[in-house]
């Protein structure tokens, strides 16, 4: 009798294995954190302050709260369909193929984009730092340097990951111990809960409003469905490690910008003003402990955004192509796996290429930050509104699962919350973001009147008791 293949081979969808599995939760929770990023706030902080009234503790709460509904609803599809492609394969498959291809070409408005706005980031700060080094000349050498790394396979990745982490847990660390003992002494306006609630500027409205640009500090957890191909434990590890690294990252998130806002020095000028230059974390750190720390904290951010968090960010897009490329969705040219490296070669170099022209372009723009970081924002909530009703028609219609919470309350809620940060959103983002989604319908549209509608190698083949699924979170 033959043998059957066990519940996370990608034999039961039709697929051959061709990634390199090798990656255990710890290897997944590190990538998810370093795609997060555990300092993201110092370099958009002013920003998220503005938006709040000063209520940037709360609004990185509110966000991680939000964020966990989709964390959990991500769990579950990923359970479903253990593969590559994250929302693309989880609509295609739990709703229909057009679905997915629609959801997928959302997705690819955060994945594509997202390497190019870290590496202008990055450019941009190192250029603060030595201004004798243009701004393109440190984004060419950026995104040499992270091919490089995931050439050479997801393993070597892996360990540059933990090397990177932990440089940034340092740091942070530095600016807690010292925030601090500067709070102690006397600097900034002391301890304080302003940043967590202030009845004079507080409104709903305001708060969400600043959550959709936080969101931004979020993005990378999702990122940890890409590797499901390369993940060697159970699918369970996805979903487990999905949550642990938006917990760990919400929870450093809050104290790190509540330190900050205390230390702010002028915090009405900037709510009035904003933050144009993008310094306010760094004015913070100088308050605390003069100027060796905001060089430290704004050292560590171009290095972060613009190698760890970049690093993490180009394998997770070279991964959603290669994926919807495997299904033909994508050009055939971009499903190629290096035969030693075990990397979707073509789809790891196309990204790079793309993240080059898109960040050179970005940086000759004056609101080339502002522009792709609401863009990024909008396709990803976008995609996770699809995601949560995706877990609805899977378990609950298809499979009639009776576990409410986690695939009827738990998706609704998030679903709610999102789809008010989108209508908060900016409105040049909703704008350019409904755009993209009309070239992707129009796309799609083509692919349907020639006769060339969207299909997925297998759309049910497996035993899967999703009506009483384990409970891993």
């Amino acid at each position: 009798m033959a043998e059957h293949p066990p519940p996370d081979s990608l034999q039961n969808y039709g697929y051959r294995q061709e990634l390199h599995r090798s990656l255990t939760f710890r290897d997944l929770l590190v990538y998810g954190l370093v795609f997060m990023v555990p300092i993201a706030p110092f370099g958009i902080f002013g920003s998220v302050f503005q938006g709040s009234g000063g209520m940037v503790a709360l609004t990185y709460a509110i966000g991680m709260v939000a964020m966990m509904f989709t964390a959990l609803s991500y769990a579950q599809m990923a359970r479903a369909f253990p593969m590559s492609g994250s929302v693309y394969a989880y609509a295609g498959r739990g709703i229909a193929a057009p679905v997915g291809f629609l959801s997928g070409w959302m997705i690819l408005l955060d994945y594509v984009l997202v390497p190019g706005l870290l590496y202008l980031i990055a450019g941009i700060a190192m250029n603060s730092l030595v201004p004798a080094v243009p701004v393109w000349l440190w984004l060419l050498g950026f995104v040499v340097l992270n091919t490089a790394v995931n050439y050479a396979g997801i393993q070597m990745t892996a360990r540059v990951n933990k090397v990177m982490l932990l440089a940034e847990l340092v740091v942070l660390a530095v600016f807690v111990g010292v925030g601090v003992i500067a709070l102690a002494q006397g600097k900034g306006r002391g301890f304080d809960f302003t940043a967590v609630y202030n009845g004079g500027t507080f409104s709903w409205g305001l708060v969400f409003g600043a959550v959709s640009i936080a969101v931004l500090s979020f993005l990378g957890f999702d990122g940890i469905s890409m590797l499901a191909e390369e993940n060697k434990e159970s699918a369970h590890a996805i979903g487990r490690s999905m949550v642990a690294a938006l917990l760990l990252a919400g929870a450093l998130f809050i104290v790190q910008t509540w330190l900050a806002s205390l230390l702010v020095p002028d915090p009405d000028k900037l709510i009035d003003r904003g933050d144009p230059d993008g310094t306010a974390f760094y004015d913070a750190a100088r308050v605390a402990s003069g100027e060796w720390l905001a060089t430290l904290t704004a050292a560590a951010t171009a290095v972060a955004w613009g190698f760890a968090n970049s690093l993490v960010a180009q394998a997770a897009t070279s991964r959603l192509l290669y994926a919807m490329a495997r299904d033909r969705q994508l050009p055939s040219f971009l499903a190629r796996v290096h035969p030693r490296h075990r990397v979707p070669v073509n789809a790891t170099l196309l990204t790079a290429a793309v993240s080059l022209v898109l960040g050179l372009y970005m940086n000759s723009r004056d609101d080339g930050v502002t522009l792709l970081s609401t863009l990024i924002n909008f396709g990803a909530v976008t995609t996770f509104l699809v995601l949560h009703v995706s877990v609805v028609v899977h378990y609950l219609i298809r499979r009639r699962s009776r576990d409410y919470w986690r695939h009827l309350i738990a998706p609704a809620i998030g679903f709610a919350i999102l789809a008010y940060v989108v209508f908060n959103a900016d409105i040049a983002a909703q704008r350019l973001g409904f755009v993209w989604l009309g070239v992707g319908a129009a796309v799609l549209a083509g692919l349907l009147l020639t006769g060339r509608r969207p299909r997925l190698a297998v759309m049910e083949t497996t035993d899967e008791p999703a009506a009483t699924p384990p409970r891993d979170g």
